[in-house]
């Protein structure tokens, strides 16, 4: 046998996936494949997240909800937002469930589509002006459709590669995927900056429209790649071995409530974070501090650049170290950072928010995230794996990661009341959303007391790690 950059590899090229009765035999090829397609299916779900998080703070307002007051706008826009989110979990129990009983694969082709079409649909949406509430109602309507799409396709991707992996780089191998969030979050942060670069105002031009246009080509790209995907060898596995009839919804909640309790609260400090920060933080940048669009949207490539080295990194420390340490650290520095990164923002000063920016996002929460690849799908017993995944994920979207962005807005506005009259009202709302940041990051830090290592455990395993 011989060592690579894959795990114990034969002479014949194959590697050893899965653990215990679930070990099965793969090429190295396989597990590439594997890893590239996952990935662009995060890339794509992640492009139509930084997509609709920086139309949200930036256009949408106007062209879909116009408004007397731009700060009203901007609400409005930032519910839409949080309705993508509300939907997720609903999409997650209805993929979930399926693909814990036809496989991974059919489930991931399904929902990289519904995502891929209601986004490039978002891009052929008129305008108020030209339709009137039709078009409110029509970007709601393709945004539930994302959001459907999106409450399985992260969850699946983690749970695909973790039954892929070999023993023992589980984490390693199951962060990768997750390098689709920075390259989606960099296409979508490179596009906004071409359209903004010398244009004064986007939103009386058609051109916002290209970036979701170009979902088309990246859907193509991924539903050619997963096409050609093998079934998750651990999914094989529990298909020959387990018998029994899948778990429904209620079975579920009744026997893994803990575990999801669980995985709900691990996940608030990272997608409460990562909310924050691609889009709050985005909008006080431009719409309080008045920073120009395009250093908001350099402050999040640099950011999304960092955490493509921050994810695998995170992945690979959780091999070694444990899946609840590693986490736990990046929770406690995401506590730790926050005050001072919601004052650097408050500056107005443009290479702060910069560097600001880098460490809240490109370091504390894709730690997080890195880590969470394959922690939440080891947490789960075979039979339920996806849907758990998926509902843990999906409800600890809408509670930290939808609401944010719509009550951050109002605190803005609540705050500016004060001072109307100042260069920046509103400006001082960056203490209590720190301190809300503060807050999420404790329930992740005293959540993960409560969950046992689950690092290398069995993947045919039915019961959960609680």
């Amino acid at each position: 046998m011989r060592h690579a950059a894959f795990g114990a590899i034969g002479a014949d090229g194959r590697i050893m996936a899965g653990a215990g009765t679930a070990r099965v035999t793969l090429t190295v090829s396989e597990l590439r494949r594997a890893a590239w397609t996952c990935s662009l299916g995060s890339a794509l779900e992640y492009y139509d997240f930084a997509l609709y998080s920086l139309a949200s703070a930036l256009i949408f307002g106007p062209l879909f909800f116009p408004s007397a007051t731009p700060v009203t706008s901007l609400i409005a826009s930032f519910a839409t937002y949080f309705v993508g989110f509300a939907v997720r979990p609903v999409g997650g129990i209805i993929f979930g469930r399926l693909g814990d009983h036809i496989g991974r694969k059919k489930v991931l082709l399904m929902t990289v589509t519904l995502m891929g079409l209601a986004s490039t649909g978002i891009g052929l949406i008129p305008t108020y002006q030209t339709i009137g509430i039709w078009a409110p109602v029509l970007l709601v309507t393709a945004r539930m459709l994302q959001g459907l799409g999106a409450g399985a396709e992260q969850a699946g991707a983690a749970v695909m590669m973790t039954e892929y992996a070999p023993l023992g780089q589980r984490g390693f191998y199951a962060s990768l995927p997750f390098l689709g969030i920075q390259i989606g979050t960099i296409i979508a942060a490179l596009v906004y900056c071409a359209l903004l670069f010398g244009v004064t105002d986007i939103t009386h031009s058609w051109i916002w429209r290209l970036p979701f246009l170009v979902s088309a080509v990246i859907l193509v790209v991924a539903l050619y790649m997963r096409l050609k995907l093998k079934e998750s060898p651990t999914f094989e596995t529990i298909q020959r071995k387990v018998v029994e009839e899948r778990e429904s919804l209620t079975t579920l909640i009744r026997g893994s409530w803990r575990t999801i309790l669980a995985g709900i609260g691990v996940r608030m400090a990272e997608n409460g974070g990562s909310s924050i920060y691609q889009v709050l933080a985005i909008s006080y940048l431009v719409n309080t501090m008045g920073l120009p669009g395009l250093w908001g949207t350099t402050s999040l490539i640099t950011a999304a650049v960092i955490g493509g080295f921050t994810v695998p990194i995170a992945g690979r420390l959780s091999d070694r170290f444990g899946r609840i340490k590693v986490y736990r650290t990046c929770a406690i520095l995401q506590a730790v950072t926050a005050l001072p990164v919601w004052y650097a923002f408050s500056t107005g000063r443009p290479f702060a928010a910069v560097i600001a920016l880098s460490i809240a996002l490109g370091v504390t929460t894709w730690g997080m995230f890195g880590t969470q690849a394959a922690m939440l799908p080891e947490m789960f017993g075979a039979r339920h794996r996806y849907m758990a995944v998926s509902l843990s994920r999906e409800v600890s979207a809408v509670i930290a990661g939808g609401l944010t962005p719509l009550v951050g807005s109002c605190i803005i506005r609540w705050v500016a009341t004060f001072s109307p009259s100042a260069a920046h009202p509103g400006q001082m709302s960056w203490l209590p959303i720190a301190t809300y940041v503060i807050f999420l990051a404790l329930i992740t830090i005293g959540t993960t007391f409560f969950i046992p290592e689950c690092r290398n455990r069995d993947l045919v395993e039915q019961h959960d790690i609680i």
